[in-house]
Formats: structure tokens, sequence, C-alpha cells
């Protein structure tokens, strides 16, 4: 069984077609998504209009939650857009989706942790490496947010997305958590949930993982792949993010939020349109 793993693309359809073309070489079995669909001035109606007839097993993250909630301004102006965009047949699909999902019977899909989306399970915020910094967690500490998910299944495998950072880590009981980095957004700042924190990969590649069931085990790939990040940095800053053009184009961040303009009218297009330079 080989299966592919795709997370935090956050509305980058030209990235999502990067993956898409390599998964067509990748001899894969199936694809999951761990959420965090849509958030950010980017093509969120478009990406769901992508996705939707792919058919891939989805699961819903916190920004999915918070784009359709109910009370607008409660959220920051990534989730805001994403709102404004959606319309009533894509909010419908994304409601839809499960916070989790068994995927097989030794396959568990999260967003965070089982649960909470907002929680970080392999990484850990921490003011201590330096303001803003997040460390990896330590065994202990993501057995803890695990509690007993998976445990006891052979060769256990929990996949999850919401920190962006490619990472595996097996603990002492056999179980193997899996997080295959965001496939659209190379960095990103973060005022709470559950520090202040600032992840930044420091180049702008689309990720997504490859985990193949072997006898042993599951074997990990990580994959990092070019895609055309100008045109999505060319949509963040007509769409009036000039902090999201700046990780797009890095992996690091630039310009922050609170340097951003009123949120200006969405413009809706067709898929794919508006990518060729």
């Amino acid at each position: 069984m080989r299966l592919a793993l795709v997370s935090d693309l956050h509305g980058n359809l030209p990235a999502l077609e990067a993956i898409l073309d390599d998964l067509e070489r990748a001899g894969v079995d199936r694809v999951v998504n761990l959420g965090d669909i849509v958030s950010g001035p980017l093509w969120p109606a478009e990406t769901v209009d992508r996705l939707q007839p792919l058919g891939w097993p989805t699961i819903r993250g916190n920004h999915e939650r918070q784009a359709l909630d109910a009370q607008p301004g409660r959220h920051g102006l990534a989730d805001a857009f994403a709102a404004r965009a959606l319309g009533p047949a894509q909010r419908a699909w994304l409601a839809a989706l499960p916070d989790t999902l068994r995927l097989m019977d030794d396959v568990l899909c999260v967003h965070g942790t089982p649960g909470d989306d907002l929680r970080m399970l392999l990484e850990t915020a921490d003011p201590a490496v330096r303001p803003g910094g997040v460390r990896p967690a330590t065994a202990a500490e993501v057995a803890r947010r695990l509690g007993n998910a998976m445990q006891g299944v052979p060769h256990g495998l929990i996949v999850c997305g919401h920190t962006h950072v490619p990472r595996a880590l097996q603990l002492d009981d056999g179980r193997l958590v899996v997080n295959p980095g965001s496939a659209g957004q190379p960095a990103y700042e973060a005022d709470d949930s559950p520090k202040p924190h600032r992840v930044e990969m420091g180049t702008p590649h689309a990720r997504y993982a490859i985990v193949e069931r072997r006898a042993a085990g599951w074997q990990v790939e990580f994959r990092a792949l070019v895609y055309d990040h100008e045109a999505a940095a060319r949509r963040a800053l007509a769409n009036g993010r000039p902090d999201w053009a700046d990780l797009l184009r890095t992996g690091r961040i630039g310009r922050v939020e609170a340097d951003c303009p009123p949120l200006p009218d969405v413009e809706k297009t067709a898929p794919g349109a508006g990518l060729a330079a």
C-alpha cells in the first residue's frame, strides 16, 4: 500500500496542480487530504472545485471550521477572505467533512491532534528556543497528545497536518506519526494556539509525503516540489496580502498581517485561470 499525504493547501491552486502532476508518476494507491484546504488570499473556491471530483478521503482542518464560522470577524484575514469567496455548494462540501478519519485499520488521519484541530502534535511552541520559536516535540509530549489513539495497533500510523513542518516520529510502543508539511503555505506566523509562534521552511516548495506499508512497517518519503510560486505570490498581492507574497516567494516571513490593507473585493475566476505569467 502506497499512500500519499497532502495537507495545508491554503487555497494554493498552482501548488496543488504541481502535486497532482507528480502523483501521476508516483504510483500511489490512495491520496488523503489532511485539511486546511481553503484559508488564504489565493484561490479558495477554485481549490475546492478542483478537489471535489478527485474523491480523496478528506478531513476538515481548523481553518475550514473558522472560515465557515457564522460570526464574521472572529478570526483572521485569511479565513475572512475564504469565507467571502466560497459559494453555497463549496461551503456545504467543507461543512460535511469529518474532523478525523480512520482510513484503514492501521491508519488514523487527524489535523492537529485526535481531540483538537488547533493543538500541535509533532511540534511545541517554546519561547525558550527564541521569541516565537517552535521546537520538535519530544516523544513523551507526542504520546500525551495522542492518548490511546492507535495504541496496540500493529504498525499503527497517525498522519497529521496543521504545523506545516514535514516530520516523522516513531514512539517506543511502535506508533508512527507523520506530518507531510504544507502543500501551499511554506511559512506562517500565529499569535496564539497555544503561544505566539512562527514556522518557516526557508524555501517556496510545495510539500507532500508518500508512506508505503512494508513488512517491517511504514516507509516514509517527503517530497518538495518546484512550482509557479510567483503566480501565487502575484495573486496574494492582487488580493491585498503582501505578507503572503513574501512567504510564498521565500518560505520565510517578511511583511506581516499588520502591514496589509483592508480586504479587497474577492475576484472569482475559473479553476486554473490567472496562473500563467
